[in-house]
């Protein structure tokens, strides 16, 4: 009966787990310790990790300097409220973040996702504009294929029809959902579209380079750049959704600056503390800031989430930026993106495989269908050794940047083994 019901497993009794139809889940493999980039399960075997855990474990998991700085600050004062009093690891974060983000994004407000982050940035460009004096600014930009988060602000900037979000359509605030302009052409219409909307735009919102949930869809920094020159001649705030991409993963420390642009908004989350504990943050330059200030509460940022600038996980992330600074993972990143290339790019001359695309430390393989048995790729990739989990038709490793080379290849390896059974006919 427990195979027919999958969903009253032991394992899965009281639990209702994500971005799963819960009546068709197989029971989870269960993980009982993690170290670099290897998950241990409880039957003794021994998986290879090819997404660092949803692309938030930079330094591989369990980094003995990221331990250590959490296990002091526990040891003296894991959380205190935000409101009314600071701490030494809020500050020093900060202060490291201002230093090392886009020129000019000098402000810093913490939050406890990313997902939280984007609702930070969306509030504070509509209360931006009605600050300043116009509050008919009031409608945000996004793109096709784009994804931001779950929460509702999020949601409604992702692709309203083409997302997991989908059954929320007409629930979530209508707002322009446009195509990425990947041809003159379409740079002019784009361009057009904004100068006749922009009286009513607060701000538009990007995931520079790469558009993960979608799939791994790439774009060019000339793109982005071109995209924020006309967000900004027509006074439109520019927001850069970072989580997915900031802290090396496109091969740069940010994906903006890969376009040497400074976005007025930027979210940041997923690998900031490493991996280790959940933390967010919503940069912002001096001007919005100062559009809040004035002698009355009226125009003060009214946000502030119970856990916010939690000392645990600010000394966390203070120690993987201090691991950013040691230690060269520009370099792996570097490292990665070659082995990814030479690895996975003869699989483009498959037939049944309709892409294959590096970009930093992120390797795609998207295969020629437009649905994949995700349950059985899952299970064939655990017996391989890997953890590895597609997204739509797209088969991807966004591995620890700390990953060896026999790593790695155990990881292409398991794609090349699993994409020719599934042409097989195996599946």
């Amino acid at each position: 009966m427990a195979d027919e019901q999958p969903w009253k497993a032991p394992s899965q009794a009281h639990l209702w787990r994500p971005y799963a139809q819960m009546q068709l889940l197989p029971p989870p493999v269960k993980a009982v310790r993690t170290e670099g980039s290897r998950i241990h399960l409880d039957d003794g075997r021994v998986l290879v990790d090819g997404i660092a855990s949803w692309w938030t474990a930079a330094h591989g998991y369990n980094h003995p300097h990221i331990l250590a700085a959490m296990h002091k600050q526990l040891d003296t004062m894991p959380h205190i409220m935000f409101g009314g009093l600071t701490h030494d690891p809020a500050i020093i974060l900060s202060e490291k973040l201002v230093k090392i983000a886009p020129r000019g994004l000098n402000r810093v407000f913490f939050t406890d996702s990313g997902s939280v982050s984007v609702e930070v940035a969306m509030k504070m460009a509509l209360q931006y504009w009605q600050n300043v004096g116009q509050p008919n600014k009031n409608k945000f930009i996004c793109f096709r294929g784009s994804y931001h988060g779950d929460t509702f602000g999020a949601m409604a900037v992702s692709d309203p029809e083409d997302s997991m979000h989908k059954a929320f359509k007409s629930t979530v605030s209508h707002q322009f959902v446009l195509d990425i302009p990947s041809s003159e052409y379409s740079f002019a219409e784009f361009e057009d579209t904004l100068q006749a909307i922009a009286k009513n735009v607060a701000g538009i919102i990007v995931e520079p380079l790469v558009q993960a949930a979608e799939g791994m869809r790439f774009y060019s920094a000339d793109t982005l750049e071109a995209i924020h020159r006309v967000a900004k001649a027509n006074n439109i705030l520019f927001i850069a959704d970072e989580i997915a991409t900031g802290f090396g993963r496109t091969g740069s420390l940010f994906a903006c600056n890969e376009a040497g642009i400074t976005p007025d908004i930027m979210c940041l989350g997923k690998a900031l503390t490493g991996g280790c504990i959940t933390l967010a943050a919503t940069m912002t330059t001096e001007a919005i800031f100062e559009a809040f200030l004035a002698d009355t509460q009226e125009k003060a940022f009214m946000h502030g989430p119970t856990y916010m600038a939690n000392p645990l996980a600010c000394s966390a992330a203070i120690a993987s930026l201090e691991l950013f600074q040691q230690e060269d993972r520009i370099a792996q990143a570097e490292a990665i993106e070659t082995q990814l290339r030479e690895d996975l790019f003869p699989l483009r001359f498959t037939e049944g495989v309709r892409d294959v695309r590096v970009k930093g430390a992120i390797g795609v393989v998207e295969l020629d269908a437009e649905t994949i048995d995700k349950v059985w790729f899952n299970q064939r990739f655990v017996e391989l050794g890997v953890w590895i989990r597609p997204i739509k038709n797209v088969l991807y490793l966004m591995p620890a940047l700390t990953i060896s080379k026999d790593e790695l290849s155990l990881l292409t390896n398991a794609i090349k083994q699993v994409v020719a059974e599934w042409l097989s006919g195996k599946a």
